[in-house]
Formats: structure tokens, sequence, C-alpha cells
């Protein structure tokens, strides 16, 4: 048997597949939440006070009467049960950037034997998982195992249909015995909680009078490949690792600029459809979706949603995401560089806050210069970045999005502001003492009666920036495709608190003095540039220039690695900013600090190992195969007295013994165990053992080149990428 038939076989179930049937699409307005326990399905279904109690929580945060969490909870089970739910769950975010669920029957026994429905108030309120059998960081032992989860009711339960039946979900949080968050779910509650608390007393120092509660929102633009599952079974490496650790790139990748925003293959608009249909259902506003700019890549974007709900959301939606692509016959792949030497995916989060009496406090209005609580709030943001841009690095640092930042497709790991020529300028001016007005974009005119003109925007994009202003919000684009979006969510409203607990001091002590409100403001945001205006940059990201100009003459850090990232946790200033705004005691801090370290050691030795596997198991023995039948070749042509070329098997030979050289540094590097600290356990990792791992790909890729491909056991680049 030949060594690719797994893959010709693969290429022949998938060019003879047939598409997967999809029903004829409902209209969005029939479908819309339907599986959504909302405020709209509350109101069908509760009392007028009951419903007034939980409509009050949801929108503002206020206390939720246990007699209520009892009413909600009959009536959440007779919905649930009337959709064919037999069970419900709590879910809740440990911090592993996945979900996780545990499931109860709606059922009880009583002293007649029979079993009756059950759903009371203490159950939707509180559930009981093991809190050390998920990364805790030392919080949590065996021997001291209990964890709560708690009902979060500003997040709205669900239904989660599958081919098995229906689950009623219930966004939880989830917390220790002692007390301290296990999960994702409550620092973020925490500090939205302590960014509205902050901004309050800017905006009452700005004479507002009525100020509704402040929320942060987030959108997130989600890209990922697909493989198609065929191929990817004949993967060690996309199964366990999520991304390819060999691979020689296909002749064409994406040079020729043909997938980005191309029209979508007919299979994935398929899944596509059937995709989005239940993010519907689910009450996710998907509203963008197209090819990206790598063969095999796709983004979908939604509509953006309070902070909270958004986070949720986007746990859902990866969980969907990945079950309709198996239904569909692909594998979903959210690692930020399953494919080198093409783009990776990144997970851009867009971000605001604001109210419903001040509306987006980050919309500049068509004049920002007359704006000033817009204009305290951005400065608050860059004063943000620039104090904690190490934190922000530490929140999205992953083994797998390492491999993302800085290339040709990322940002930096270089954490700066881009603003726009109109606010950078306009910013600058105040730096020197003066409010100076500013220049609308102006009108787009092309010349074509046919085509309207239209406003042009007053800033053009920058794709290199890693937190660039975007109109009306900013747009962290250095966040991970596999990666929850509550841990950027935390640092950005944290930071943010913080500096607007800055401002409003300053703010204070200026009124105070006698200077009327312009004037303060004036001069807060002159002392704000003044100190942290060198994190503003609007120029090409990913040039060498701007490294070394960061660095050398603007005191910015280059933080290239998690291993490098993931001590800015222990920092004094960090413990302080989350100490100060009560959203991370130390003891939780140095607990995120002790899982993100593991995780990225687990990540980087799983890699490795397996790399030893796939050379010794797969590659080797097709590199001696080949090797056999060149020698073959060549005794029966010399018998001939035909003389063969050998520089092929030469190079095969050498490519071979090279490989398993590095193969053998390999596994003795992953032997070495007595590391001082997790920090120098995570910089060997990421120095010596990424390094052996490049070294032993590079020769098996070179071998791809040159061995056989009837002997090639690997699908390739061109097959997985290309063949859909």
């Amino acid at each position: 048997m030949s060594g690719n038939e797994s893959r010709l076989q693969a290429i022949h179930q998938i060019t003879n597949r047939q598409a997967t049937p999809v029903d004829q699409p409902e209209p969005l307005s029939k479908i819309w939440a339907t599986d959504v326990f909302n405020l709209a399905k509350m109101e069908e279904c509760l009392s007028k006070n009951a419903f007034k109690s939980i409509k009050k929580t949801v929108q503002t945060g206020a206390p939720l009467d246990p007699a209520t969490a009892e009413v909600v909870a009959a009536a959440m089970k007779e919905w649930a049960m009337g959709k064919g739910a037999k069970f419900f769950s709590h879910i809740f975010y440990p911090m592993t950037n996945a979900s996780a669920e545990k499931h109860d029957g709606f059922i009880v026994t009583n002293s007649e034997g029979n079993a009756i429905t059950e759903f009371c108030g203490s159950l939707l309120i509180k559930g009981e998982p093991d809190g050390s059998s998920f990364p805790n960081g030392s919080i949590r032992m065996t021997n001291a195992a209990r964890g709560y989860t708690a009902w979060d009711p500003t997040s709205p339960a669900y239904i989660m249909q599958t081919e098995n039946g229906a689950t009623l979900t219930i966004p939880s949080v989830f917390m220790s015995w002692t007390g301290e968050a296990l999960d994702k779910k409550i620092p973020l509650l925490r500090s939205n909680a302590a960014m509205n608390k902050a901004a309050q007393k800017v905006l009452k120092l700005m004479g507002e009078s009525e100020i509704a509660p402040l929320n942060s929102s987030c959108g997130a633009e989600q890209e990922y490949f697909l493989v198609d599952a065929n191929f990817a079974n004949a993967r060690p490496d996309l199964l366990l690792a999520g991304r390819t650790l060999f691979g020689a790139p296909s002749a064409k990748g994406q040079q020729f600029d043909d997938h980005y925003f191309g029209a979508i293959p007919q299979r994935v608009q398929i899944f596509m459809q059937d995709f989005e249909e239940q993010l519907y259902r689910l009450g996710i506003p998907a509203k963008t979706h197209h090819n990206e700019v790598a063969p095999g890549q796709f983004e979908i974007a939604p509509y953006f949603e309070a902070a909270n709900v958004a986070a949720d959301h986007q746990q859902l939606l990866m969980t969907v995401l990945k079950n309709s692509a198996k239904k569909h016959g692909f594998l979903c792949l959210l690692h930020e560089k399953p494919f080198a030497g093409i783009n990776g995916s990144g997970k851009h989060v867009n971000w605001s806050v604001g109210n419903a009496t001040q509306g987006n406090l980050l919309d500049p209005g068509d004049t920002p210069h007359d704006n000033l609580n817009f204009l305290l709030f951005c400065g608050a943001v860059v004063r943000g970045v620039h104090l904690h841009g190490p934190l922000l690095r530490a929140a999205i640092a992953t083994a797998s999005n390492d491999h993302r930042l800085g290339a040709n497709e990322a940002p930096p790991a270089i954490m700066s502001v881009y603003l726009g020529d109109q606010l950078e300028k306009l910013f600058m001016d105040i730096k020197e003492g003066n409010l100076s007005v500013t220049e609308a974009g102006g009108e787009m005119d092309l010349g074509l009666s046919q085509i309207l003109n239209f406003k042009r925007d007053p800033g053009d994009r920058n794709r290199t920036s890693p937190f660039a202003f975007t109109g009306n919000r900013f747009e962290f684009r250095a966040v991970g495709s596999a990666q929850s979006v509550s841990g950027p969510l935390v640092v950005m409203n944290t930071m943010l608190a913080d500096s607007l607990e800055w401002v409003a001091g300053k703010l204070e002590a200026e009124l105070a003095s006698g200077s009327d409100q312009a004037t303060a403001v004036l001069a807060v945001l002159k002392d704000l540039i003044n100190e942290h205006g060198n994190a503003v940059f609007g120029g090409d990201g990913y040039s060498s220039d701007w490294h070394n100009a960061a660095v050398d003459e603007r005191g910015l850090k280059n933080i290239p690695t998690t291993a490098d990232a993931l001590p800015a946790l222990r920092e004094a200033s960090v413990k302080q900013l989350f100490s100060s705004t009560g959203v991370l005691s130390p003891v939780e801090l140095e607990s995120r600090f002790e899982v993100y370290s593991e995780q990225y050691v687990l990540a980087i030795e799983l890699e490795a190992n397996l790399v030893v596997e796939m050379a010794k198991s797969i590659i080797y023995p097709a590199a001696i195969s080949y090797l056999s039948e060149l020698a073959a070749a060549n005794v029966s042509m010399a018998e001939m007295s035909i003389d063969l070329d050998s520089s092929i098997a030469k190079t095969v030979a050498a490519e071979t013994n090279a490989m398993m050289a590095a193969v053998a540094k390999l596994s003795a590097a992953l032997e070495q165990h007595d590391f001082a600290s997790t920090e120098e356990h995570m910089q060997f990792l990421a120095k010596d053992v990424r390094a052996l791992m490049d070294e032993v790909r590079e020769h098996a890729d070179t071998l791809e080149a040159e061995v056989s491909d009837e002997l090639w056991p690997l699908p390739k680049y061109r097959e997985m990428l290309f063949i859909k």
C-alpha cells in the first residue's frame, strides 16, 4: 500500500461528497432568539412585580429578591420543558479559554417511587462542581475541592439544541468555597462595576446630573480556518495541537490576494447559513461573514453587545462554530497560526463604554474638539495603554498567539495606540496648550455622476496597530482567535477605571482652584498627554524603525513571547491596579499567573512531543521507503550500465539524518526538569525547545518536497487549503 493512500482516499471522498442539505432559511423575525429566555419571554410568563424586579436586575445590576428567583425558576422550567428540555446546566467559564457544563435532570423521586419534575430557585441560583479539578492556581487542592456555580441573571439563559436533545443552559459564575474567582466572568463583572464607579465620578464633575449605569460593550470579529475532516483525521498535529507542526509551503498561497472577500465556496456558504441560523435562534447577532485573507480562512463578526453578554455569546459562538463545522464535514481550526507562511487568525475585540443617558462616550461626534466628555474618556484610554501595555500584552499571551504577533498579518508585541490623523493632531495640540478646531474628512468625489458622493471619515485605518481607534470605539487587534474575550475586556475595563479615577482627581483639583470646565479639562488632558503621549503612534507598526524608536526613545516594551509577557502579572503595579479597583485580589491574580504559565508549558510540551512522534513514526519511514526505492532503481539501472543521478537520494539521506539528529536533541531537551522557577521553565521552552522544533520541521519540510508524492503520508498544504 502506498504511503499516501489515506490522502488519495480523502481527496476522493471530498470531491465526491454531497453537500449537507439545509432547509430553506426562515425569516429572521420568526427565528430570532426563539431559544432564549430573555426579558421578552419573561414578560409573557411572569407577574408584573416579578418581571419588574428581574428587569431592574438585568438592566442595572440591582440585587435580586430570592422570592423573585423562585418565580423565575418556575417559569424558566416550564418554558424549557415546553421546548423539549429534560436537563439543565450551569455553564461557566474556567481559566482555560473554554466553556464548562454540568448537566442535571429536572427530576426527583417521591416516596411512592414516582418521578416528578423539579426546578426551584435554589437549583437555579447555585450549582456545585468540583473546584479542584479545573485550573485554579493552587487556590483549591484535591482535599479541599468544593466549588460553586451561581446564576448570572444579567446574561440570559437559553436552550442548547443538539441531535440528542435540548438542555436549558444557565450562564453562571464559578468560585471556590473560600470565595475566590475561579473563572473569567467574575473578574469581568467586577471590572465593569469598577469602570462604572469611576466613570460616574468623572461625569458628575463634568456637570452631568442624570447618569445611567455605564457598561462596556464588545463586538468580536472571529477568524477561523476550515479543513475537510478527511484531511484533518490524517494529521495528528491538527487533531491534537490545532496546527500543522509540519508542512512545506504550497506553490500557491495567498500571494495573489484572490481569496480575501472572494466568492464564498458553495459548501462553505451552506455551512455558514446553517451555523448562523443557529446563532440567530440563540440571540447572537451575527452580522458579517466573508472569506479572509488566507486560503481556507473565513470570518464572522457579530454586532456589538454589553460586554458580559458578548463574552458569553463569544464562547457559545465558538462552540456552535465547531459543532456546525463537524456536521458539514469540516474541522474548524481556531488556532492562531494553523498553517505556516500564510496569515493566521485573530479575534479583533471592538470595545467601547457608554450608557442610556450620555450615549457612547468614545464617540467623538462631528466636532470632537467640543466633546469634552469624549476627550477625557479617550485620553483615559491612552493613559491606560501607556501605563499597562505589558498587562495588555499578558492578557493576550498564549503559546498559539505567539506564532502570530509581530508577523505580517498581526500587530507587533509593542502596545501602542492609533488615534487617526484628526484625533492625534487634536491631542498633540492640547499638549501644546491649545484646543483647536479639527478638520472633517471631507467629501469623497470620484467625478462619476452615477456614483453618489459620500462623507469620508476624518482618519484612515491602521492595520499594524495593536490598539486602534476606529471611529467610535477602540479595536484591540492583538487578541487571539482561540481566546476568550473576557481576559482582554477585564484588563481594558480595569485600566480605564484606574485612569478615570486619576482624571477625576485631577479634574476635581482644577475645578476647586477656580478654573472653568473647559480650562480644567484642557489642563488635565495636557498633563495626561505630556506623561503618556508616548503610547500614541500612527505609523507602520511593523517597521524596524518603530521597534527601535518605541523601545529606545519612548520607553515602550517589546514583549515577543508569552514567556516574556506573563511575569507582568506579578508586577507590583499590576497587583495594585487590580487590588485598588476590587477586580482581582493578590491571591486571584497569582492564581492566573500559575494557570496561564502551566497552560503555556503544557502547550509547548504537547507540540514538542508530537514533533518527535510524527518525525519518527510518520516522516522517517516515508523517507526510508523512498530511499529504498531509489537504491533499488539505482542497482537495476547499474545492471543495465545506466548511470542515474544520485543527488536526490543523497539529499534525502542527508535531510533524514539531520532531522533525526534534531529529534534526538529535542527529545533530550524535553527530559530537562530542573528549573529554578516557572519563569525559567517558560524561557527554556520559548527559546530552546521551540528552536529545536523549528529545526526538526525545517528538515522534514525539505523532505516533503523531495520524497515521492506517492509515498508522502501527510495531507499537504495545497490539498488542505484548496480542496473544499
